[in-house]
């Protein structure tokens, strides 16, 4: 399943990682470097397990561990009403 925005909230990669603005209620998020590639791989087609597997390249990180951060972050944007699994 692919991770799309809803349309009423906009995303800007910045130096430093990702802004994520709700137009509807104003509040905006800032992403580092990790959650603005995790989430532009997920925006471009990539599952959630080739995005966890792409957080593990060049680290200690366990693929499990990627998984379950990759599923945390997409349902915290879920909860704020940012986005969704189509």
């Amino acid at each position: 399943m692919a991770f799309r925005l809803h349309r009423h909230v906009t995303a800007v990669t910045t130096d430093t990682g990702m802004v994520i603005l709700n137009e509807r209620t104003g509040h905006y998020f800032e992403l580092n470097a990790t959650g603005s590639a995790s989430l532009t791989a997920l925006l471009n087609g990539a599952s959630q397990e080739e995005t966890a597997h792409r957080l593990t390249a060049g680290t200690a990180a366990t693929p499990a561990q990627a998984a379950a951060d990759v599923n945390a972050f997409l349902a915290d944007l879920a909860r704020r009403g940012l986005g969704s699994l189509a």
